[in-house]
């Protein structure tokens, strides 16, 4: 089996909870893999990650370089194919970032590449066997692809139980002076912070968050009034901006705001990998949809097959009512 590597991505000196997700992912490929992560980047936050993961992965490569400060993806993918072999397994979050680096590097490093990975079936010879979803989630797919040459495998944010063990102790290893020529077209302009509305969704520990069930802009009263009785806050999925029912600050997912709530109640939403990866450090997830295939079911810990706006009313009295 070939070696299998992690890329890193952090912030403010914290591991994404992907970091944690892969060290799982990994073992279903190869249960007696020792697992080797990347961390990229510069300053004190890098030191602070690698030293964090060390606890998950048998080795951290840690990258500390003026020229990483900033995530840029072409940039990354030429320090990567420096350094790994040509035959390694490459897991990569399948977050915006992980999209743009992960296709071009598997091109780079003449390997297989497998997007959107939700979990692992193993390994038969050279052949890994992994499930995809398609349809926004409605259907699964099994696919196979030889990795005799290796691979590069985005995976999906939240769907593999992270490993809170913390038991690997791994070593360090600077190897800053291994990246190589790290010049590219590419150039960072600038980061430019999510807009800030009325109410922060990101500091709620309890989110009501509404989708297309909810059907029209006057029937969201029904999830204020729920989420006024529990203490909560109001989220939603991205069509609901895309109405202009509420605000882009509201929105839950990649393209929206990213939220660590304890409770997540999914009220109406179909449970698309683009919202999913906007929820962080497994909360305990509530899906009331009429639609009993809908993909949320498949992750939520309790699930109510309901019409909304029956549903929602009737468990707002009866929390009025304690």
């Amino acid at each position: 089996m070939a070696d299998i590597y992690a890329y890193i991505t952090h912030k403010g000196g914290v591991a994404d909870d992907s970091a944690l997700e892969m060290v799982a992912a990994a073992r279903k490929i190869d249960a007696g893999a020792a697992v080797t992560a990347i961390v990229t980047g510069s300053g004190a936050d890098v030191d602070a990650v690698a030293e964090d993961v060390a606890g998950s992965y048998a080795k951290v490569l840690k990258f500390n370089l003026d020229a990483l400060a900033y995530p840029n993806a072409e940039v990354i993918r030429k320090l990567l194919v420096n350094v790994l072999p040509g035959d390694a397994i490459v897991l990569v979050p399948h977050d915006t970032f992980g999209m743009d680096l992960a296709p071009g590097l598997s091109i780079k490093l003449d390997s297989a590449f497998i997007a959107d990975v939700v979990d692992i079936e193993g390994v038969d010879g050279t052949d890994l066997k992994v499930i995809r979803q398609e349809y926004s989630g409605m259907v699964s797919t099994h696919v196979t692809a030889d990795i005799s040459a290796g691979a590069v495998v985005n995976v999906r944010p939240g769907a593999f139980a992270p490993d809170e063990s913390k038991s690997a102790g791994g070593s360090v290893e600077d190897k800053s002076g291994d990246a190589g020529d790290l010049t590219a077209k590419r150039t960072f302009l600038e980061i430019v912070e999510a807009e800030v509305g009325d109410v922060d969704i990101t500091k709620s520990d309890v989110l009501v968050s509404v989708g297309r069930g909810i059907e029209d802009e006057d029937n969201i009263e029904v999830a204020e009034e729920l989420a006024e009785a529990m203490g909560a806050v109001v989220s939603c999925s991205r069509p609901i901006v895309d109405a202009k029912w509420l605000e882009k600050s509201r929105q839950v997912g990649t393209s929206g705001q990213t939220v660590k709530p304890k409770v997540y109640m999914a009220c109406g939403i179909s449970g698309s990998f683009q919202h999913m990866g906007g929820i962080k450090g497994s909360p305990f997830i509530v899906a009331i949809n009429k639609n009993v295939k809908a993909p949320i079911f498949q992750v939520a810990d309790v699930g109510i097959e309901a019409d909304i706006l029956d549903f929602l009313p009737e468990l707002t009295e009866a929390i009025n009512d304690l």
